[in-house]
């Protein structure tokens, strides 16, 4: 892709120098903490949508009709949405200037058709002719299958066995529950309901899609083809659970069902619901109406509310999230506006604190308790409410937010924080999101993992944010320093040969690196290791003629475009860049002066930022999200931060 897109030319727009450039600063931060501060709730946390590929609102029209609890209006609005996300092609794909993704395409043609959309229709025929030509709805993914077979558009032999038994497991067992992350073991233990009981889909305007199928329906086999001798035998195991399921005893599978049942609504977090995340709110309700819960059970009731609660509804048209981030938006919104300062920041920041402090899960023994039994809770979800799943990152983030108060008031939130989060770390010397030692690695080639994300290991990003916070502690006195060095000594070896470091939860090289910077600095590593040195160069290496940095999504599956390959340069990349050499100490490069220059140029008039582009992924590759916030306040936390060092003495 060509760099030259929506460049900025900076030969002829006047640069932004000294001497006039704390004017410039000074007026862009202030625009841009109004605005943010504006858009705060009167309860004190910010939250901004976060939207996902087409996946999630066709998903939503799909369970509306498998209930049959048709919003007429409301489903229109969301195929409107759907028609909207179509690409040019026909088909849908996971992220702005992504490819087609076949999966998420037969769900929202599905979703489509079943809001009445015909399938003769110019933009219908269009999706069809791609889904028929990268191999039909057959090649879809594991989850979409299982969707088709609720609605009896494929046999459940299509489908990889998900035996609610699994419950059943001892933890000695090669699977059983604790050995895969909370996502998955939430979506996964009401799903295992709904594919041992085969359940049905109400369906009632019997709409099929037989025609997205390049082989009979009723012929389609568990597709997976693989070279690999233990997926093969994974396969081969998977067939052999299809043949014997019918022969498990009754009471075992009573047992496991009930068993099941319990799990889920012990779990149901109120009108945040399961896991606070939809697939698995779906599943918890869809195997509710199987299990004969009635319309008006309490459990019931509470399980759509918590559905409908991710809506964004506009007038012409809807998506449903995937879940929201109110504690990470906070967090992120109160450290931007701690470097900024100005007129209301200190109350804007003040009322943010106040509210997560409110929310810090200290008594809650969460499913991270399973492995650390005797460790004190003190983290924050990244929802509303989330008690069984408190965030390491999250948690990172508001202890550093509330930390870099100075305020004694935080001094209880703050240790309860690091306390936890020492205890939760892996052997390998990194932090995961929600586990510990969450590394079984061969549990990703079973069948049923066919997003490659089953697990929940230690990555770079929440691992440098943890360092972050132990380094700031560790000068005021804390003892964090052993759990400190070996996190070091994983980050060092995780950084990639150019430079850089794999971004898991944003997008990608460039948050990775951002992140391991911040906490090299804060953890006293000196800016001439080569660890620095080498990310620095990669860094600049990557900046683009307009001053500002982009990394396409593409980069999770081609390293060759790590830091780069995107249309335009996006305003949150170029903060994370920034932040980064600042953090490396490289205040007075040019390169951090023409990134300056390009924030200062492309602030909208609203004083923020924006763009079309997702900017992290759920799962790399096969779910992407776009954080609506990270172009309101990382611009912002930057270009301060970058005032705040270049100014500080009188430059």
């Amino acid at each position: 892709m060509s760099t030259k897109s929506n460049v900025i030319d900076m030969n002829t727009t006047p640069n932004v120098n000294l001497d006039d450039g704390l004017s410039k600063l000074d007026q862009a931060i202030d625009r841009a903490c109004k605005t943010l501060i504006s858009q705060q709730t009167e309860t004190g946390y910010w939250c901004y949508e976060l939207e996902a590929d087409s996946t999630i609102p066709a998903e939503y029209i799909l369970m509306m009709h498998y209930m049959d609890e048709i919003d007429e209006e409301l489903q229109a609005k969301i195929a409107n949405y759907l028609r909207d996300k179509q690409e040019e092609e026909g088909g849908w794909a996971l992220y702005y200037d992504g490819p087609f993704d076949i999966s998420g395409s037969v769900k929202a043609y599905y979703a489509l058709k079943l809001a009445g959309d015909a399938p003769d229709a110019p933009h219908m025929k269009k999706a069809r002719k791609q889904i028929l030509a990268h191999g039909g709805a057959e090649t879809s993914n594991v989850f979409t299958r299982i969707a088709l077979a609720m609605f009896e558009q494929l046999p459940w032999r299509a489908t990889p066995v998900v035996p609610v038994e699994i419950v059943l497991f001892p933890k000695w067992f090669p699977f059983n529950l604790m050995k895969v992350s909370y996502w998955s073991r939430t979506v996964t233990v009401p799903l295992s309901i709904l594919c041992s009981l085969k359940a049905r889909a109400r369906n009632p305007l019997g709409i099929g899609i037989s025609e997205l199928f390049k082989t009979p329906p009723d012929q389609v086999k568990c597709y997976f083809k693989s070279n690999n001798l233990i997926q093969r035998t994974f396969l081969f195991l998977d067939r052999v659970g299809f043949h014997i399921e019918p022969f498990i005893p009754r009471w075992i599978r009573n047992r496991a069902i009930k068993k099941a049942e319990k799990w889920t609504i012990e779990r149901l977090n109120g009108e945040d619901g399961l896991g606070a995340i939809f697939p698995a709110m779906v599943n918890a309700y869809e195997a509710m109406d199987l299990l004969g819960y009635p319309e008006d059970d309490p459990h019931r009731l509470i399980a759509r509310k918590s559905i409908d609660k991710l809506l964004v509804i506009n007038e012409d048209s809807a998506y449903c999230q995937p879940c929201v981030s109110p504690v990470w938006d906070t967090g992120l919104a109160a450290l931007a506006l701690q470097e900024s300062g100005g007129e209301g920041s200190e109350a804007a920041i003040r009322n943010g604190l106040e509210w997560l402090k409110q929310n810090q899960l200290l008594e809650e023994k969460g499913d991270w308790s399973e492995m650390r039994p005797e460790l004190r809770g003190g983290g924050w979800p990244f929802q509303f409410r989330n008690d069984y799943y408190p965030d390491l990152d999250d948690t990172a983030v508001v202890a550093w937010a509330m930390h870099d108060t100075q305020d004694d008031y935080y001094a209880e939130n703050v240790s309860r924080a690091a306390e936890w989060l020492e205890g939760m770390q892996s052997s390998n010397g990194g932090f995961a999101s929600f586990e510990i030692d969450n590394d079984s690695y061969i549990l990703n080639e079973v069948p049923f993992a066919d997003h490659g994300a089953l697990l929940d290991p230690p990555s770079v990003d929440v691992s440098a944010r943890v360092v972050t916070l132990f380094g700031k502690l560790k000068k005021d006195g804390a003892n964090y320093e052993a759990a400190m060095r070996q996190c070091i000594d994983y980050l060092r070896e995780q950084q990639e040969d150019f430079g850089g470091w794999y971004g898991r939860w944003g997008n990608n090289y460039i948050y990775g690196t951002w992140s391991v910077l911040v906490a090299l600095e804060q953890a006293g590593i000196s800016r001439t290791d080569s660890m620095v040195l080498q990310a620095v160069a990669w860094l600049r290496a990557c900046q683009r003629e307009d001053g500002g940095w982009g990394e396409h999504n593409d980069s999770y599956n081609d390293i060759s475009l790590a830091g780069k390959g995107a249309k335009f340069s996006t305003a949150y990349q170029t903060a994370w860049a920034m932040l980064g050499l600042m953090a490396a100490g490289e205040v007075d490069s040019p390169e951090l002066a023409q990134a300056a220059e390009y924030l200062l140029k492309t602030q909208d008039a609203d004083g923020l930022w924006s763009g079309p582009d997702f900017t992290a992924p759920g799962f790399p590759m096969v779910f992407h999200l776009k954080y609506h916030g990270y172009d309101k306040f990382f611009p912002l936390w930057a270009l301060a931060r970058y005032r705040n060092l270049k100014f500080a003495a009188g430059q």
